[in-house]
């Protein structure tokens, strides 16, 4: 398909019926089943309210100059909880203006609470997961134009400012790296701030999942308890996306009771999402001669060369700065075939663009001179567009709230909007595409992580005890295995017992033992080589599968090949390259539980969750021809065994079950294999993951169990929550997972099912029949 094929049907230009639109692409010739779903969410009308009789004059009227008249409902509740002293988090959806939410009863208390020389009142923290978003935050507050003391401080922060922040800051914007690192070790120099605080804003919560979400909770019962040496008990207020149980992830993430505000009273245009399905390969082009998709996207830069032709202007979201350089120069091509002129009306943006380079594109979109642009996430916070007609999403984002984000780049305020998910050949896209109900029903994933993971809490309990003498009141505070921890700490002479609590011993800063965002060990340097430049790091744990050498590494949207990964010295040297194929690793793996925690019983089977000790080991790695994905070669690697102690979730069916079910002893291997790789894959749905932030194992026979036994265990040390989420949330989990293998098209199972790009055994054997099978006795009894 051209976009000269698609000149005759939809470059009429006044085809501004979206769904009329979608139609139309559809019926291409050689398209025919490639539109699974077309949903038509129905515009909503403004739920509008008079502003709150507390807030502050000077603060309304700065709304209204700046155009809100008057707020939504949404913004109006959750800002009078907080007023009242009540935590709150609000969860609504994209542009529905959860800032003014937090920033009404914020600034109103700071105005009234100054002293009568203007000295600094209540004070205001708000966190953020990037420095990007904050700086954002920070020229939407002083679009404003208030007489309030607002400053960044992050990495980039010079030492004046930091002078004048701590001294005079009224309102301080920063991000949970420099609270862990900077204000809570140097507390005494921010005894004034702190001592304070009225308002703690925590920004795009949903952001803090896996092991990241549990060192950012251990952080702010370190602020809690630090505000409390200084008589300060502040009030938090969360912003979030929609998802399932906001309150649960509030109150993980806090450790306080937190009132949820999720119905949204802002205005929204009529939305199309429409689910697209690239066709599986005429012949074998995958692993053991498996079909495999057409690429997401090669299908992308197709139907941005249709929309751009007819005149509808285009945002495609695509995962790699290659990946959407190449949409663009493809794109341009088809274009050229039509109309001379429009190549030049579709461009590329990544992130590492000059402020300059950013705006002229900014000033292209707003004049209308672009219709197309295909974009990496790096758009999210780097550039501002608006008046979009359709968002291309090449490949789901990993999450509904991040799906929502980005259509919500089209149709801005009341107006129409289109949005296309085009699936990657994975199970997680395959189910998306074929269960339109899981993205257009009731939110089924959660911000997932555990703040208890005694790897994550003991770090913290040594920067508390250095900023604080720990006491026994503390403890309860970080949680119900605290105690055990620090009695460890104790016996291994890292902290001390005295008559006043419990003490840092070490010359150390203890912050310094954990970076919040690593996953666990020490962290990889990649650095460039020639000039001996670190480009960033990698986590130690995950390492060996993503930094070795060989692999192809994405950084920021960058494509970079590794030349050698150094264990010893923890660097890994890199050169940027465009090889033309990506890598992904392999590994072997093997599991034996530790203790089991909970379980139920699901007729004859039986479903746990508990501790298990992993042990794997990079074997290989495979190229893979890009964008089609067709393996070229596979290489060995030399990697040492590695082990962890970490949590997972496990089903056990027994052999009379399978017997009566009359699968067969020489099948089962490849049932409970594909049963597994495709229950990885499924498992994002509903825990806030990426299929690499977990791991599995399978067997006909486990010696721990004595039966067919599945496993699914967290990639880090002491868990993330992600199995633990697949326990509780077991039934519509595994019904996803049968659910995808059974719509899959392919005869014995493909990437889109059952076949996994990770697998150290070459997905053999792996039986798709045999699989639905087995999936299906074990929910018989759920």
């Amino acid at each position: 398909m051209t976009a000269t094929q698609a000149e005759g049907r939809v470059n009429d230009g006044a085809a501004r019926n979206v769904d009329a639109l979608v139609r139309r692409l559809a019926d291409v010739p050689g398209r025919e089943g490639r539109l699974t779903h077309l949903e038509v969410l129905p515009a909503r009308t403004a739920d509008t309210v008079a502003w709150p009789g507390w807030a502050d004059p000077a603060v309304v009227a700065a709304y209204q100059r700046l155009g809100v008249s008057a707020p939504w409902r949404h913004q109006v509740v959750a800002a009078d909880a907080a007023f009242s002293g009540d935590h709150v988090v609000l969860a609504t959806g994209t542009a529905s203006g959860k800032s003014l939410a937090y920033q009404l009863p914020a600034l109103t208390t700071v105005r009234q609470q100054r002293g009568p020389k203007g000295q600094r009142g209540a004070t205001v923290l708000y966190l953020a997961p990037t420095k990007a978003l904050a700086q954002d935050q920070l020229s939407r507050l002083q679009a404003l134009d208030l007489d309030v003391r607002v400053a960044t401080h992050d990495g980039d922060s010079p030492r004046e400012q930091r002078e004048w922040t701590r001294a005079f800051g009224e309102y301080v914007l920063t991000n949970p790296d420099m609270l862990h690192r900077s204000l809570l070790p140097g507390h005494s120099r921010w005894a004034s701030f702190l001592g304070s605080l009225r308002y703690v804003v925590i920004d795009e919560c949903h952001h803090y999942r896996g092991v990241f979400g549990a060192h950012v909770a251990q952080v702010l019962r370190r602020l809690r308890r630090v505000c409390a040496s200084y008589g300060a008990e502040p009030t938090f207020v969360l912003a979030s996306a929609t998802v399932a149980e906001p309150e649960t992830a509030a109150r993980r993430l806090t450790g306080l009771d937190v009132l949820p505000v999720t119905s949204d009273g802002s205005p929204r245009g009529e939305i199309s999402l429409a689910l697209w399905q690239p066709p599986l390969s005429q012949g074998p082009g995958g692993e053991n001669g498996a079909p495999v998709r057409r690429a997401a996207s090669s299908e992308t830069a197709d139907l941005l060369a249709d929309l751009v032709a007819a005149q509808v202007r285009t945002l495609a979201f695509v995962r790699s700065r290659n990946g959407a350089e190449q949409v663009a120069l493809t794109t341009a091509g088809l274009l050229a075939e039509v109309d001379p002129s429009l190549p030049a009306r579709v461009a590329a943006y990544r992130g590492g663009y000059l402020p300059e380079e950013r705006r002229e594109i900014e000033r292209r979109l707003r004049a209308g001179e672009l219709l197309g642009l295909a974009a990496t996430n790096a758009l999210e916070l780097g550039i501002d567009v608006s008046g979009l007609d359709a968002v291309l999403m090449a490949g789901f984002p990993g999450t509904r709230a991040g799906l929502w984000q980005q259509v919500g780049r089209a149709g801005r305020g009341a107006q129409d909007a289109l949005g296309v998910l085009v699936a990657r050949d994975d199970p997680l896209d395959t189910y998306l595409v074929t269960h339109p109900d899981a993205l257009l029903g009731r939110p089924v994933e959660a911000t997932v992580f555990d703040p208890g993971n005694p790897y994550v809490l003991g770090p913290h309990l040594c920067a508390a005890a250095q900023e604080l003498p720990l006491t026994s009141a503390d403890l309860p505070l970080f949680g119900p295995g605290a105690g055990e921890i620090v009695e460890s700490l104790t016996a291994a002479g890292v902290l001390r017992r005295r008559p006043r609590g419990w003490f840092w011993t070490d010359r150390r800063r203890a912050a310094d033992l954990v970076d919040i965002r690593s996953g666990g060990g020490r962290a990889v340097q990649l650095v460039e080589a020639g000039t001996g430049r670190v480009v960033g790091t990698v986590d130690g744990a995950r390492s060996h599968s993503t930094a070795h050498t060989g692999a192809v590494y994405l950084h920021q949207g960058e494509t970079w090949l590794v030349h050698e990964l150094d264990l010893e010295e923890s660097v890994a040297v890199i050169e940027r390259a465009e090889p033309g194929y990506s890598t992904t690793a392999r590994e072997t793996t093997d599991i034996t539980i530790v203790t089991e925690r909970d379980h139920r019983r699901w007729a004859d089977c039986r479903l746990s969750y508990g501790d298990v000790d992993v042990s794997h080991q990079v074997v290989s790695f495979l190229r893979r021809r890009q964008p089609g994905g067709e393996v070229m070669a596979e290489e060995p690697l030399d990697l040492p065994e590695r082990t962890l102690r970490t949590s997972a979730v496990w089903w056990t069916v027994p052999s009379a079950a399978l017997e009566s079910a009359r699968l067969a002893a020489a099948d089962l291997p490849g049932a409970a294999h594909a049963a597994e790789h495709c229950s990885i894959g499924l498992l994002p749905l509903f825990a806030t993951c990426d299929r690499w932030d977990i791991g599995g194992v399978s067997t006909a026979l486990h010696a721990d169990t004595g039966m067919l036994t599945v496993f699914v265990y967290d990639g880090h040390p002491g868990g993330a929550g992600f199995a633990e989420r697949g326990f509780h949330a077991a039934r519509d989990w595994l019904t996803a997972t049968v659910e995808t293998i059974e719509a899959c098209e392919c005869d014995d199972g493909c990437p889109s099912c059952i076949q996994s790009p990770k697998c150290g055994n070459q997905n053999n054997p792996l039986d798709k029949t045999g699989a639905a099978a087995l999936l299906r006795l074990l929910l018989s009894g759920a």
